[in-house]
Formats: structure tokens, C-alpha cells, sequence
């Protein structure tokens, strides 16, 4: 028997279409297709004394209906998601994160205030602060969204499944954790390894950029669509992915590339293609130099 798919079910969907790059609306109002064509069914069925099938057939397509300015500009319109609601405490805690993290003058530093902040309140639900691992004299800098299970338990980015695919993907194009700077811009596992809130995110944020203006590297590599919307202002991973960017701060832009989140090609194997594709343009990137 079917069931009608719940408030989880709903947002895991949403998530896939995102993941997807699916990111434009036809109409302005959503449209229950499957009532429509049943409703029709029923009527057309039982009115001809033909079945359902047949009716359906025989059924003209439904045309969509645009505004003028619409019908042949070849373009749809976005679909807008609103932001969160800022209030007036989550404003504070924001400028107070800024504040904190500009006063970080190393990453030692950094490491040091993250350990005694507390203005974000995931630090209350995480086991450890998940700081960064690697080199931080590499030219390279991984940034993925937040810490796992194993992560939390560690203290370390990327030592999951999704990490020891991440190390396979690295030793690829004849990389490793010597080579390259990991980091998220989360640096505490969300409960039950969640989607981060906005709120949260905000948060974390000044300190993921301060995080990479002291590493100051060549090439930032952003897994997944979380790092690469925060940074860059851009959504759609799918469209991005594969594509050079700029990332800019304190006065440089520094060569930005979105890629496949590792834990995204673990659940779908069949993207692992275009991961491939885009580590190929990180190494091609590095052998050409990228100062």
C-alpha cells in the first residue's frame, strides 16, 4: 500500500533535485499532475464507457500559460527559495563570530578561539572540534560542508567512507594529505549528521574564510554544493561542477574548482565519471602553475 510521503521524505527529494541542479520552476503554482489525469480519468472514463487508458489518449495535452514578456524569451523564470528570517540575536552572534575569527593572526590561532567559542550552539552537540588535517603549506585547499560520525570522533576531516574515497581520488593525480589542506566550513558534526541549518552555516562561516586566508593556497577544491554556494554565491552544483572560478579575498582571487561531494558519488557511483573529469583539471592546473 502506498503511503503519502512525509516531512523527511519531502526534503531528502528536495536535496536530490538540488544535487541534480534542478533549480528552475515551470509555473508559478505547483501542479498535482497524478489528481489531474485521475480526476479525468474518471470523468472521461465513465461518460464514454471507454477505460481510463483511452480516455486519457483521446485527452488533449494541457497547454502552459506564460506571461507576454515570458512566452519567447527562451528563459524561465528561477525558482526562489527565501532565505531564513535574520533576527536581531542571530545578527549579534554573526558579527560577533566576524569579530572573533579576524582576531585569529595564525591557524594555531584560529584552532585556539574555534576550541573556546561558543556562539555556535553545535559545539554543545559535537564531540570534537573537526579543525583540519594536511598540510597547511600546500598549494591545494579541500573544503567540504561538515564533519561525520567518524570525523567527530576522530577530530579529523574526511576519515569516513567518504574520506578513504576522497584519499583514493587524491592518489589518482598523485596526491595525498601531505600535499593538500582539508577543511569544512562546519567545523562541528551537526546531530545525526544533518543537513547544516542557514543559521549555522552563517555562523561558521567567518571562520572557514579566515580558516582560508591563512592558508592562502593556489587552487581551493569545494566538495560539494554547501561550500560552493557560501563562497562563491552560486547554486547547482551539477552546472558548476568542473568549472574554474574565482574566489575573492583579501585583495586575490584565488582559482576556485566545484567538484562532487565524495559521500554524493558513494550513494550514486555513476557520477564518479565527472569527478574524474574535474580532479584531472586540478592536476592539469597544477603541472601549468597556477602563480
Amino acid at each position: 500500500m502506498n503511503s503519502i510521503p512525509g516531512r523527511n521524505e519531502a526534503v531528502q527529494l528536495l536535496a536530490w533535485y538540488a544535487e541534480m541542479g534542478v533549480d528552475l520552476a515551470m509555473e508559478d503554482e505547483p501542479q498535482d499532475r497524478f489528481a489531474e489525469t485521475a480526476a479525468a480519468h474518471a470523468v472521461t472514463g465513465n461518460a464514454s464507457g471507454g477505460s481510463p487508458i483511452q480516455a486519457s489518449r483521446e485527452r488533449p495535452l494541457p497547454t502552459l500559460e506564460r506571461a507576454p514578456s515570458e512566452r519567447f524569451s527562451g528563459e524561465r523564470p528561477p525558482l526562489v527559495v527565501p532565505a531564513a528570517a535574520s533576527t536581531p540575536a542571530q545578527d549579534v552572534a554573526v558579527a560577533d563570530a566576524r569579530s572573533r575569527a579576524r582576531e585569529a593572526k595564525s591557524l594555531d590561532e584560529l584552532r585556539s578561539i574555534l576550541e573556546t567559542y561558543d556562539g555556535v550552539p553545535l559545539k554543545k552537540t559535537a564531540t570534537k572540534l573537526v579543525f583540519a588535517d594536511g598540510n597547511p603549506q600546500a598549494k591545494v585547499m579541500f573544503v567540504g560542508e561538515a564533519p561525520g560520525m567518524e570525523e567527530d570522533r576522530e577530530g579529523l576531516p574526511f576519515v569516513g567512507r567518504a574520506g578513504q574515497l576522497l584519499d583514493k581520488m587524491l592518489t589518482a593525480v598523485g596526491l595525498d594529505r601531505t600535499s593538500v589542506y582539508i577543511a569544512n566550513i562546519l567545523p562541528w558534526r551537526p546531530p545525526g549528521n544533518r543537513k547544516p541549518t542557514p543559521q549555522e552555516t552563517e555562523l561558521c562561516l567567518p571562520f572557514a574564510r579566515r580558516q582560508i586566508e591563512l592558508v592562502n593556497p593556489d587552487i581551493l577544491v569545494l566538495l560539494g554544493g554547501t561550500p560552493t554556494s557560501v563562497l562563491l554565491g552560486k547554486d547547482g552544483i551539477m552546472k558548476l561542477r568542473g568549472q574554474w572560478h574565482d574566489y575573492e579575498i583579501d585583495g586575490r582571487a584565488i582559482k576556485a574548482l566545484p567538484t562532487l561531494h565524495p559521500a554524493f558519488l558513494l550513494r550514486t557511483p555513476s557520477q564518479k565519471k565527472f569527478a574524474w573529469r574535474d580532479f584531472r583539471a586540478l592536476k592539469a592546473e597544477l603541472n601549468a602553475g597556477v602563480r
